[in-house]
């Protein structure tokens, strides 16, 4: 069986839009792009770096929404897999493992060993999860969260909390999210003041 693990650099009052670039997401006029690159370059984050290549050893999957997807798509999907450092890990890890999307627009996926996930995701995640392997990666993807919260898919949130409070943007836990009883299963503070909190749902391992 593998596991739904959602994975997520979150704000203290639980945004998760747009962290990582200016222009990544402004759907609903967000005007806060950036906002986790900007405190780790104003906060010397090089820990954060260890946190992620830790976690995305174990990524044998993505699943992604639309909008995730296409971000992703035109980054991690064009960047040289020789590139120095991270990026060069992490594109060639993400252009070999599967890619889930749930979309009710697109078509067709450019991004190789891209699949759409079709009009009954729940059903798609749930047969996926029932399969062997190891861990299902979900970044961002904020709708397909609350989806996959509605029928009690995630096995694991591994959060990133920053101490910034943005008051606006898309939330992790939204009004109207499902009841959900989590463990917390590990905790720890990074020198840049980011705390790492991973929680795990009821029975799973």
């Amino acid at each position: 069986m593998s596991s739904i693990v959602v994975q997520e650099f979150v704000t203290l009052d639980g945004v998760i839009q747009a962290p990582g670039g200016s222009t990544e997401d402004d759907e609903r006029g967000f005007p806060y792009g950036g906002w986790q690159q900007d405190y780790d370059r104003d906060h010397g984050a090089d820990s954060d770096d260890d946190v992620i290549l830790e976690w995305e050893k174990r990524t044998e999957a993505l699943l992604l929404g639309r909008l995730t997807y296409s971000i992703w798509a035109q980054a991690w999907g064009l960047w040289p897999e020789d590139a120095p450092g991270l990026q060069g890990e992490f594109t060639r890890r993400y252009n070999r493992v599967p890619k889930y999307v749930a979309s009710r627009t697109l078509t067709e996926l450019g991004w190789k060993n891209s699949h759409l996930l079709g009009d009954d995701v729940p059903a798609a995640v749930a047969a996926l999860r029932g399969q062997p392997g190891g861990e299902i990666r979900v970044w961002g993807s904020a709708d397909l969260i609350q989806t996959l919260g509605a029928h009690d898919l995630v096995d694991e949130y591994r959060l990133m909390v920053y101490p910034i409070v943005l008051g606006t943007g898309k939330k992790l836990f939204p009004e109207g999210f499902p009841r959900t009883t989590l463990s917390l299963v590990e905790t720890r503070t990074l020198g840049s003041g980011v705390q790492i909190n991973v929680f795990r749902r009821p029975g799973a391992e």
